[in-house]
């Protein structure tokens, strides 16, 4: 009959198996879902953009990045934003799986002529950043009175 011992032994190298990479090209594919990802698992920097009350929002899930690693900039009507999620573990720590990407990612979105750059609004909590933009003066709807010939005014909607 075989030992408990030798059941509890084998189980654990049972366990140290399943952590185990056994495919050799899974790191290329990881790496390579990370640079351009897919419909399941978007890029580094997944975002979801809205519009509400005359502000265009953008939100960035940065899990795990401090704040002090965040980079915005704008220049001329491109915002690009910077960030870096840093390596968790000490130099003597071997990892035993390594999924979540880090290092420095940066994504670029081209805005609109219709959208106020100057007065952009940032935000940073619980690893999102949220930023608000709004929508220019000159570009939101207004009325444009118009003159007939009798003299009378009217009001049309734009």
């Amino acid at each position: 009959m075989v030992e408990q011992t030798q059941i509890n032994t084998w189980k654990l190298k049972e366990w140290e198996m399943m952590l185990m990479r056994t495919d050799p090209f899974r790191e290329l594919d990881r790496l390579t879902q990370q640079v351009f990802g897919t419909a399941a698992r978007p890029a580094a920097m997944p975002m979801d953009a809205w519009q509400e009350d005359g502000e265009f929002v953008v939100a960035f899930d940065l899990p795990g990045v401090k704040v002090d690693s965040l980079d915005l900039n704008v220049e001329r009507n491109v915002l690009t934003v910077r960030a870096e999620r840093q390596d968790p573990t000490q130099p003597n720590v071997e990892l035993v799986a390594s999924e979540r990407p880090r290092g420095v990612f940066s994504r670029q979105l081209i805005l609109g002529d219709t959208l106020d750059t100057d007065k952009i609004k940032a935000s940073y909590d619980q690893g999102v950043l949220t930023l608000r933009i709004p929508v220019a003066e000159q570009a939101k709807p207004r009325r444009i009175e118009i003159q007939t010939q009798q003299g009378g005014m009217q009001q049309i909607n734009t």
